[in-house]
């Protein structure tokens, strides 16, 4: 995302970009707009330059997190119903699964797009258990985001924070029901409980 924002003459560290994470890309686009006016005069131009630019970042550099697949795959020979929950546009969500060849997987997708809340707001969550037909207290999230994580407990789903390996030791993602450094933990989670 920082390089659509390049693109526009604006430039900001990944601790900046971090500031808003979870949100969906109209937020974020309006978040910087008021920062840098005379650089962000047309959101829905910036809109369409970032994601092009991701789609471009996707299809050339995507590849899965570490462990994705195989903990797919076991909640899947367990039986168990799978949501994706995101903030992201429903085109970026079809790129990475296209990418990934892992949109199989899930049974629910549920993009933040078109609701009426993003991300802190449970809205997301919600909509996404009702998809699947289980109670939100049933559910297990995996967040990588903060503003993800209290809309998921604020849902009154259990989380698992799966910060960046700079952040994990961020008192805020305590909030979490655990912490977790790398997907092969979730395995163990699903497994024992």
């Amino acid at each position: 995302m920082m390089k659509g924002f390049a693109d526009f003459g604006v430039k900001f560290s990944e601790d900046d970009c971090r500031k808003t994470t979870g949100m969906r890309l109209n937020e974020v686009i309006h978040y910087w707009a008021k920062l840098f006016p005379e650089k962000l005069t047309d959101e829905n131009a910036v809109n369409v330059g970032i994601i092009n630019s991701l789609i471009e970042l996707i299809n050339a550099e995507g590849k899965e997190m570490p462990g994705l697949r195989d903990v797919l795959e076991i909640l899947k020979s367990h039986h168990l119903k799978v949501g994706l929950c995101t903030s992201s546009d429903h085109i970026l969500i079809d790129a990475v699964l296209k990418k990934l060849k892992i949109e199989p997987f899930f049974d629910v997708i549920t993009s933040a797009q078109y609701l009426k809340y993003g991300k802190p707001h449970p809205e997301v969550y919600l909509v996404c258990a009702e998809k699947l037909d289980v109670h939100p207290m049933d559910c297990l999230v995996i967040e990588d985001s903060f503003n993800g994580i209290l809309a998921a407990k604020a849902a009154q789903m259990h989380v698992l924070a799966y910060p960046d390996h700079e952040h994990i030791n961020n008192v805020k993602f305590n909030v979490a029901d655990g912490i977790i450094k790398h997907l092969n933990e979730v395995k163990n989670f699903i497994i024992i409980n």
